[in-house]
């Protein structure tokens, strides 16, 4: 496969297509924090390094066992609320979950991989504000598990970030939380103690004994200063150093909050939650109206529509096009990756948990790549027909339309579909919603866009492949992801393809019945 740019640079001018073909416009060339919509449900995402003890702060916050906390490495843990307690995991290849029964002590199920994610019911009343999701270790994620996580922070709206006190903020997590702080995130900060406990008072700290010396509350991070202090708290020190070391980095936090959490189960980190996601349900409840205009009524259309027919299927074709080489050039960038980390990283064992995060990532990136890209045909070719620019209840009553005209045509059946790659480095494809569903690692509000996600992952054959003793063969290793690599570009080529001729199809049949007519009947 032939190397091309790093993920998040712009794509040429000339790759766009013929200079006389409409541009598809804009395309989103990585994944990041986005902007949660008014249905996302609240969710507090826990992240942080190994060793910092996220699931011991989690399990004080939900008031149960650590051990009911408990995932296989690489899954997404989401906590929800219920009356009864139940575990479920959702395991690529399957359309159902699999159970893992609520006692803390029970083994999981024998599962040929890990799964993306694994759902825990609780009846806690903390779960009626928000969801708790737990991440994989950030030292764990690479380079693909970032953009993962990124979204997830921003359809959630909080990052609850745990780190020990004898540990130090790495330069990826740094990276991360600059992210972070530029998106409309609110972002607490919870420090656990060491392997040693908190930091030692400092040799010679002057102490005085006035009246009135007290350790700031929590959630400040400030250490004690001033002419009443009487002593040096270790646990204010050690928040007010951590804090320190990030704003030195990434200013845009200081108003984060912190919080020490100890052997207590962190009553105030409880609060300040809570108090988030009621300031934070408002504000999501408030920011649509409950009629959108142009949701309800005729809507006529323009005495003379321009030629949208012609423009509807060269656009197409060129979004098609423009996709398609964009996802052929991450897969491209996947292989270096891969080929990379077999020879000097994770090996041959690791492979299918490394290839598998590329491919949750290159999925992400390909649903919003096409999402917007129909959004953008719709935009333009729909404004022909009724004006431009569409009021936002007309878009959506188009695109509804669209959506339901799609299993009109041959071409549209079964587009909810998942990519499952095999041992023989082959494709295998695996139809229905709830198949794709199981390959979220967090799930989020029901999507309202024309088109299913793209979802492509490793089978369970390709775990136990690998993970045999006699395959660490670093060659074989390579020459295999290799094979699977340029299937998975093939198989997403047609999809693409198909997808972007279907819409065209079902978005052509709207707009001609709507200009049949004179008006939008959807």
């Amino acid at each position: 496969m032939k190397s091309g740019p790093l993920p998040g640079v712009d794509m040429p001018d000339d790759m766009a297509g013929p200079a006389d073909a409409p541009r598809c416009g804009p395309l989103p060339t990585r994944v990041g924090v986005t902007e949660p919509g008014p249905q996302e449900p609240l969710a507090v995402v826990a992240a942080g390094p190994a060793g910092a003890g996220r699931p011991e702060v989690i399990a004080g916050l939900l008031r149960v066992h650590r051990a009911m906390l408990a995932v296989p490495a690489g899954s997404w843990l989401v906590v929800r609320h219920a009356r009864v307690s139940t575990r479920a995991a959702y395991v690529p290849g399957y359309r159902q979950p699999h159970s893992y029964g609520a006692d803390p002590l029970a083994a999981g199920p024998a599962l040929a991989r890990p799964p993306r994610r694994v759902e825990l019911s609780l009846p806690d009343p903390l779960l009626r504000h928000f969801n708790v999701v737990d991440t994989p270790d950030t030292g764990a994620l690479g380079a693909a598990g970032g953009p993962l996580l990124l979204d997830a922070i921003g359809r959630a709206g909080a990052l609850l970030f745990v780190i020990a006190a004898d540990q130090a903020f790495t330069a990826a997590e740094l990276n991360l939380l600059a992210e972070v702080a530029r998106a409309e995130v609110e972002v607490f900060f919870a420090v656990t103690p060491g392997a040693t406990g908190w930091a030692p008072v400092p040799d010679g700290a002057a102490t005085t004994e006035d009246a009135g010396a007290s350790v700031p509350p929590a959630g400040t991070g400030a250490a004690p200063h001033g002419p009443g202090a009487e002593t040096v708290d270790p646990v204010a020190v050690t928040v007010a150093a951590h804090r320190a070391a990030l704003l030195s980095a990434v200013p845009r936090l200081a108003d984060a909050r912190w919080f020490p959490v100890g052997d207590d189960d962190g009553a105030d980190l409880r609060r300040a939650l809570v108090g988030w996601a009621a300031d934070e349900g408002l504000r999501r409840a408030s920011a649509e109206p409950p009629v959108l205009p142009g949701a309800h009524g005729r809507v006529p259309v323009l005495a003379e529509p321009g030629d949208w027919s012609e423009g509807l299927d060269r656009r197409a074709r060129s979004c098609a096009r423009r996709i398609r080489q964009h996802l052929a050039l991450e897969l491209a960038n996947t292989h270096l990756r891969v080929v990379q980390e077999i020879v000097f990283g994770v090996g041959c064992a690791g492979l299918p948990q490394l290839l598998d995060r590329e491919m949750e990532a290159l999925s992400l990136l390909a649903t919003a790549q096409c999402d917007q890209a129909v959004r953008g045909i719709v935009e333009e070719c729909a404004g022909l027909v009724f004006g431009s620019p569409l009021p936002e209840g007309v878009r959506r009553r188009i695109l509804a339309a669209v959506r339901w005209g799609l299993a009109d045509h041959p071409a549209g059946q079964d587009l909810d579909r998942v990519l499952l790659v095999t041992s023989t480095a082959g494709v295998a494809g695996l139809t229905g919603a709830a198949a794709v569903d199981a390959l979220a690692g967090y799930p989020g509000a029901p999507r309202a866009e024309v088109l299913p996600p793209v979802a492509v992952a490793l089978s369970g054959g390709c775990w136990q492949h690998w993970r045999s003793p006699g395959n660490d063969d670093a060659n074989a290793a390579r020459a295999w992801a290799q094979r699977a690599l340029r299937e998975i570009e093939l198989e997403l080529s047609r999809e693409v393809s198909r997808r972007f001729e279907v819409v065209r199809l079902s978005l052509s049949a709207v707009l001609a019945d709507a200009v049949d007519h004179g008006i939008l009947l959807a």
